[in-house]
């Protein structure tokens, strides 16, 4: 059977044993590993009761008129027949979110029983709190879980060694051909299944890509069944419409016209905000990129959208698996896998506590037009990630952007990733696709590196 270590797994530990521990919120959207997560780390309890909202509707009873916490406790010890104590018991609060009484009652595990390690998870968990008078600032800490990161997958695969490989590895090291084209062939894969953790292990343990397809398009029903549940004045069928046109605009400005035919742009514009609000989109927003944070100098008239998983992603545009895993495959020139894949690279390097925003740049002109597919922030600068491919192309919108911006907390260093092997070419950094957890290491080291080296 195969196990998947998730790197949030850190996390949780930090959490369990600190002394001031609040109540811990995972979020995130479905199908990412959230139940599987804390089943893992409930392992190293004395005790864990695990209680399912959903499955078990027995239990919303107690949560029901006044809040008392002892009473509660009491209550679901008697009914499981586990017992309940501070430091030995792990209290898991699954699909939280059918039960909004829960919900409100949260702060109080931590006011009343702060020794106690309780953990809540749930789908659709941002409507849900959203309609929670009182949700408890302050006594909840959230963190966010996303799908399976390449270096996740490779910990999947136990390929422990080349974890620790790139973990190293740059354009200094003289990456070799052969590592480099193991690494492409496992990327591949990984760009056809994605990272919804079911998927992953399905297709690891069986290496049957069409029923792997067929799970992944099973998962896209359930996405789009949810979305009778969503709140707001938007019918399930425009969800499901503007659902499928990110995906097919993914790599450029989403135009609300283009959604479906006869596109009412209020609806679209909420159908969207929903979709990202469910964590299923995500809005990559256009910023001027002037300065930190990012997010100041934001037109949120302007972004681009991308799918949370790549896996979905091929479903929707139709790849097949024969495309994926050919040797000339190439990702950039195949939709926009490359930048969806590198956008969830992004995600989930950004801190666990927070949702964080991608950025973009777009400067438009009479005279030219320049685009970098993402702008990100290393240390306290600011650095342009384009996706591309080959070793052809002047790079010429990367360029204009380091000549803009280089002054004030601009960066000298832009980044290109794509299928080619680690380089430097003057001021631009080659990246592979599969080493994007190394960007924040690369771009500091070569920023700061005396020598200037150049392939």
């Amino acid at each position: 059977m195969i196990s998947i270590s998730r790197t949030l797994e850190h996390h949780l530990s930090i959490w369990s044993k600190n002394p001031n521990r609040k109540v811990l919120l995972l979020r995130g959207a479905r199908q990412v590993g959230k139940t599987y997560l804390v089943r893992k780390h409930a392992e190293q309890y004395a005790h864990a009761l695990e209680v399912n909202f959903l499955t078990d509707r027995r239990t919303h009873d107690f949560f029901k008129g006044d809040i008392n916490i002892s009473t509660i406790l009491e209550n679901l010890s008697t009914l499981y027949g586990i017992p309940i104590e501070d430091g030995e018991t792990l209290l898991f609060f699954d699909e939280i979110q059918e039960c909004p009484e829960a919900i409100t009652a949260l702060r109080f595990f931590h006011e009343k029983r702060p020794g106690l390690h309780v953990i809540a998870t749930g789908s659709l968990l941002e409507f849900a709190l959203s309609e929670v008078p009182s949700f408890g600032v302050g006594r909840i800490e959230s963190i966010f879980l996303h799908p399976l990161t390449f270096d996740e997958y490779l910990g999947a695969c136990g390929e422990v060694k080349l974890l620790s490989y790139l973990s190293s590895v740059g354009p200094s090291s003289k990456n070799s051909a052969p590592i480099h084209e193991k690494l492409l062939s496992l990327l591949k894969v990984f760009l056809f299944h994605g990272g919804l953790p079911e998927v992953a292990t399905t297709f690891l343990e069986t290496r049957n890509y069409q029923s792997t397809n067929v799970l992944i398009d099973s998962l896209r029903l359930s996405f789009e069944d949810d979305f009778a549940k969503y709140r707001g004045r938007v019918p399930a069928y425009r969800l499901r419409e503007v659902f499928r046109s990110a995906a097919l605009q993914a790599g450029k400005k989403f135009v609300h016209s283009h959604a479906y035919p006869d596109a009412n742009s209020g609806q679209v514009h909420h159908a969207m905000e929903l979709l990202n609000q469910a964590g299923i989109v995500h809005k990559i927003y256009h910023s001027s990129a002037n300065g930190l944070p990012l997010g100041g100098e934001v037109d949120t008239k302007k972004f681009k959208a991308i799918p949370f998983d790549h896996g979905i992603y091929q479903r929707v545009i139709g790849v097949t698996p024969s495309e994926v895993i050919a040797k000339d495959f190439d990702p950039v020139n195949k939709g926009a896998m490359a930048e969806v894949f590198a956008g969830a690279a992004m995600i989930a390097l950004s801190p666990p506590h927070s949702r964080e925003n991608l950025h973009y740049w777009h400067r438009e002109s009479k005279s030219s037009n320049a685009e970098v597919d993402y702008v990100i922030q290393v240390g306290g600068k600011i650095v342009p990630l384009e996706i591309k491919s080959g070793l052809k192309g002047k790079m010429q919108s990367m360029q204009r952007f380091l000549a803009e911006k280089a002054k004030g907390q601009g960066s000298d260093l832009g980044v290109r990733s794509s299928f080619e092997n680690f380089a430097k070419f003057e001021n631009i950094l080659v990246i592979p696709l599969y080493a994007l957890s190394q960007i924040e290491r690369l771009v500091n080291e070569y920023s700061t590196s005396p020598h200037n080296y150049s392939n």
